[in-house]
């Protein structure tokens, strides 16, 4: 049997409850979730800490939100630093919720944007080409569920919780010996399609043999679901855990850095930037730069091809063999070769002051083009 927390008794707690549930509209339930537990850890620590504080317009930043946030520091053993922001995130959220529901805009400054600490850089977190072999060759010895899973993973940078979403006609035929995975909405509420080769159709094939194998009624599933999600989850994590035990691999390694090992090895093998963007459903660069590992062999790698095949920003003009052309018609090809330099200099740029006054120059360049080939038929 499942234990349950009781209900929160504080008088606030409908009031958040309904905010909640207005964020939450289009969230998964564990987002709702996370809600759910910053709000029962700050009513909580205000119902003990300021028994006296029941209505909205009694909160102050200080000392009601600056107490918890020195509560929630406090707290033994420790909550991860990732963990934290979360929740002042979650909690700030709330606040700017309540400030527009309730008509007390006071609430949204009980928690600011400087009082959230910057995230932990995190390093990538790919497998050793060492380990990467060991299990993939163990995983094609065991040849179990769980096995082909975590292979399957291996070949589409899946996150576990996406894998454990497929369903069971996941497999599309692109194209003559082409097939590509669809990959449901998961984390960034994003869904793809991710290309495999014949050994991944063959993967999506035996989960399919294994599913028609379990007892559990179809439930358009890839995966079969004796209890819910999580459970699921649990106990592909036990199976790696285990994998990595007997194979005598550290037992920390988790699921995820499957993902970063694919992500990792895509761009090796001469995957654009973007593209490897789309592979692994990531909105934004930065992001996709934390899962690539790029090593000092890369560098030295892309450095010679650097030296040795050098490429520019803007393309040279192409030579002509005909002679320049005089008067204003020599006027106009000289304005076009420069506007379009300057145009190749200016497109990669990011977005910015010099962008936009490159733009600008362009554009006047392309007016001044106008004028001058008005004046050369008068």
């Amino acid at each position: 049997m499942r234990w349950r927390r009781p209900p929160l008794q504080h008088l606030l707690a409908p009031v958040f409850a309904h905010a909640v549930e207005s964020l939450c509209t289009a969230l998964t339930p564990s987002s709702k979730r996370n809600y759910g537990i910053v709000v029962r850890s700050f009513l909580a620590y205000l119902g003990t800490a300021y028994p006296a504080v029941t209505r909205l317009d009694q909160l102050r930043r200080d000392p009601h939100t600056l107490g918890w946030m020195t509560h929630l520091r406090a707290q033994n053993p420790p909550l991860a630093t990732a963990t934290c922001i979360g929740r002042l995130f979650a909690l700030r959220t709330i606040f700017h919720e309540l400030a527009r529901t309730s008509h007390l805009p006071e609430l949204a400054h009980l928690l600011l944007r400087e009082d959230i600490p910057r995230s932990p850089h995190t390093l990538p977190r790919p497998l050793t080409p060492e380990q990467d072999q060991l299990l993939q060759q163990e995983f094609m010895r065991r040849n179990d569920l769980g096995a082909n899973v975590f292979l399957l993973l291996r070949s589409t940078g899946m996150r576990i919780g996406e894998c454990a979403d497929l369903s069971y006609d996941c497999l599309r035929s692109t194209g003559p010996n082409q097939w590509a995975i669809h990959v449901p909405l998961g984390k960034l509420k994003t869904e793809r399609m991710v290309p495999v080769d014949a050994f991944g159709r063959d993967l999506v094939h035996r989960l399919r043999f294994f599913r028609a194998l379990d007892p559990l009624p179809a439930d358009g599933r890839l995966l079969a679901r004796p209890g819910s999600k999580v459970a699921v989850l649990v106990q592909l994590r036990d199976y790696l855990h285990l994998v990595c035990h007997s194979l005598g691999l550290p037992t920390e390694i988790v699921p995820h850095q499957f993902r970063h090992t694919y992500a990792t090895e895509m761009l090796r093998s001469g995957i654009s930037f973007p593209v490897l963007m789309k592979l692994l459903g990531h909105v934004d660069p930065a992001m996709t730069m934390r899962y690539v590992d790029v090593a000092l062999t890369d560098l030295e790698r892309e450095f010679q091809l650097a030296r040795s095949k050098p490429r520019h920003l803007a393309p040279q003009p192409k030579t002509s063999a005909v002679p320049a052309r005089t008067g204003l018609d020599g006027i106009i090809d000289v304005l076009l070769a420069t506007q379009h330099l300057m145009e190749m200099y200016r497109r990669p740029l990011p977005k910015g002051n010099a962008n936009q006054r490159l733009l600008r120059l362009s554009k006047r360049l392309i007016k001044i083009l106008t004028e001058i080939r008005k004046l050369r038929s008068t």
